[in-house]
């Protein structure tokens, strides 16, 4: 451990371990994540702009929550790192599982069944070409 202050380690490592590309997440998104994957997968490899039609298009709920998290990592990388926007594209997806709601619906007889709500965490990286 480097001398100095236990926060000024963590500091550095985090500082060390930060994703320097454009990105956004939109965590505990209320669909699936096997859902979400169907729609990242479409625009994986596409610049932005045809990424966003892609998604204006989509007719799935997942385009719309994907379609916001790419406007936010576009805005990101305008905004704090002053790339263009026209030269930027998806390079990573990320959807990962989040944690689930567990619901009850009533039955005959008594009975009870489950009901899982899953969420999602999704990640958009983008980087320049």
């Amino acid at each position: 451990m480097p001398k100095g202050s236990r926060s000024q380690y963590k500091q550095t490592r985090n500082a060390e371990n930060r994703e320097t590309r454009p990105h956004a997440h939109h965590m505990f998104a209320r669909i699936s994540d096997t859902k979400a994957r169907i729609v990242l997968e479409q625009i994986k490899g596409k610049g932005v702009e045809e990424a966003a039609a892609i998604l204006d298009y989509s007719p799935r709920y997942g385009a719309y929550l994907i379609g916001k998290v790419l406007k936010s990592a576009a805005a990101n990388a305008e905004e704090n790192h002053g790339l263009d926007r026209s030269e930027l594209f998806v390079e990573e997806v990320i959807a990962n599982q989040g944690p689930t709601l567990k619901r009850i619906q009533p039955r005959a007889k008594g009975r009870a069944y489950r009901i899982n709500k899953k969420m999602s965490h999704i990640t958009i990286i983008l980087n320049e070409r």
